[in-house]
């Protein structure tokens, strides 16, 4: 079933279900109010004929009830043309007047409540024409009232009671009811065209995200939703529009990293060919012996260094890889950083001094750094030979100093620097910072930095960095203490 109907038969079903309590209670009422009505008229007949017509005199020192029979009679035709009758009794069985008149059967108890002074008042009394209660034909159904009389003595001596036709309240029940089933219907006629405006307001709106989202499964991320800010859908377009600006900027940060994995993939492949035509090229000229020997140490030692930078290059994608999904686990403790810093310029002053480049280390003799160890000396290596790759007879300055709880590191140099739109990316992965220099002086794979990040991240660190184009690099490496 579409979403249309099913909202739909649900208001449907709300709007009758509040109708039919309506209209059950409206019924209700009016029943009971017909009810009390026509008691309130009868207990008014009642004292009526109370006191115009049933006199208590006094005679020879008692006090005898009589009754105006001209009185009576006059008020049993007046009360008939309105379909009401009345019966008098001076005990449960006797009737004082009429004796052909409507009676009915009154009980111990009832009879008990009217001599406390109790007005009874009964909703359907079966009630039958004087001496012939086996006559079926005579019988009718009664609503009426029992009103006792009393002398100065405080002694029941009569009851009176009114009564009417029950197929009389029942024909204004009936009225009233077909009357409700006529509301009823036009309210359910009415219902459906309701239900249907507000099924279609809701899904009209569901249909517009529906088209959206459709939209963007077919890649346009352009597409938006109006958000009004009135209700849970509103909730769910502006949630949506979020999303879609999530998506797009994702889907570019995709387009982005797959040209610079092609890049890199090209750039790796150019890198590899390089080495491995040089190892390939020396191996048969050692294999035909066309290399003089007092060459061959160099070429050895040619290979070794191809080798290792084919090495690197595979490291530094497999580090990577294993740091983004989380398979590296930290050993964090505390240890003397300077040392740290001291053993990097020692590995790289060589690689420093070939590019006419010198290495210098400023801080105390001991700083206590919190983060682990490997991973501290692979941030600072990585850090300190991109410092080298892009510098040229500068100097390289690695400086340490204890911070407000945190241990600060900044690796700085006077090499090429970066413009703005180069610091934006260097924490991406595959970017080079010139990628028109494809040699390895300017980075092999574009993952360092990238690594560095993502080694700070887990080591709970912050590392920030400030250039400029044609002046420099600074490097800030923050490690908070342990808590």
């Amino acid at each position: 079933m579409k979403l249309i109907y099913q909202q739909m038969l649900a208001f449907f079903i709300l709007i009758m279900t509040l109708l039919l309590i309506l209209g059950f209670s409206f019924f209700h009422v009016t029943r009971e109010m017909i009810y009390e009505n026509t008691w309130e008229q009868l207990e008014g007949y009642a004292y009526s004929l109370k006191t115009q017509s049933m006199m208590i005199q006094n005679e020879n020192g008692k006090q005898v009830f009589t009754l105006d029979v001209d009185k009576l009679r006059t008020s049993e035709v007046l009360l008939s043309n309105q379909q009401v009758h009345f019966t008098i009794y001076t005990s449960r069985t006797n009737v004082l007047y009429p004796e052909q008149g409507y009676q009915s059967v009154i009980s111990a108890k009832d009879w008990t409540k009217l001599k406390n002074g109790e007005i009874l008042r009964r909703k359907s009394d079966l009630g039958w024409r004087g001496g012939d209660r086996q006559n079926v034909q005579n019988q009718q159904r009664m609503t009426d009232i029992l009103a006792p009389c009393f002398d100065s003595s405080g002694k029941l001596v009569a009851v009176i009671s009114v009564g009417a036709k029950v197929s009389s309240i029942q024909e204004s029940f009936t009225k009233i009811q077909k009357n409700l089933l006529y509301v009823l219907l036009l309210s359910a006629f009415l219902g459906i065209i309701i239900s249907y405006f507000l099924a279609h307001y809701v899904t009209k709106r569901i249909s517009k995200l529906r088209k959206a989202t459709r939209a963007v499964a077919n890649g346009n991320f352009d597409v938006k939703v109006i958000d009004n800010k009135r209700d849970e859908l509103d909730d769910l377009a502006n949630d949506f529009n979020k999303m879609t600006v999530s998506l797009k900027k994702s889907n570019e940060e995709i387009k982005v990293q797959e040209q610079r994995r092609r890049q890199f993939m090209a750039d790796a492949a150019h890198e590899m060919r390089t080495p491995l035509t040089t190892i390939n090229g020396l191996l048969e000229g050692l294999a035909y012996d066309a290399i003089p020997e007092e060459d061959k140490g160099k070429s050895i030692e040619l290979m070794r260094n191809e080798t290792k930078r084919l090495i690197r290059l595979v490291n530094e994608n497999l580090d990577y890889e294993k740091i983004r999904s989380g398979q590296i686990s930290l050993r964090l403790s505390n240890f003397n950083g300077m040392n740290v810093l001291r053993n990097v310029q020692e590995q790289l002053r060589k690689k420093a001094s070939e590019s006419g480049d010198s290495i210098e280390v400023n801080g105390p003799e001991k700083l206590d750094v919190y983060a682990d160890y490997d991973r501290f000396v692979q941030i600072v290596f990585n850090i300190t030979q991109n410092a080298i790759q892009f510098t040229e007879n500068g100097i390289i300055t690695i400086s340490a100093e204890r911070g407000h709880r945190c241990s600060i590191f900044r690796v700085s140099d006077n090499g090429i620097g970066m413009s703005d739109e180069q610091l934006k990316n260097i924490w991406e992965r595959y970017y080079k910072a010139d990628p028109s220099r494809k040699n390895t002086k300017y980075g092999e794979s574009g993952l360092g930095l990238a690594i560095v990040q993502q080694l700070m991240e887990m080591n709970k660190g912050k590392v920030e960095v400030i250039s400029k184009l044609g002046v420099g690099t600074t490097f800030t490496l923050i490690f908070p203490d342990e808590r």
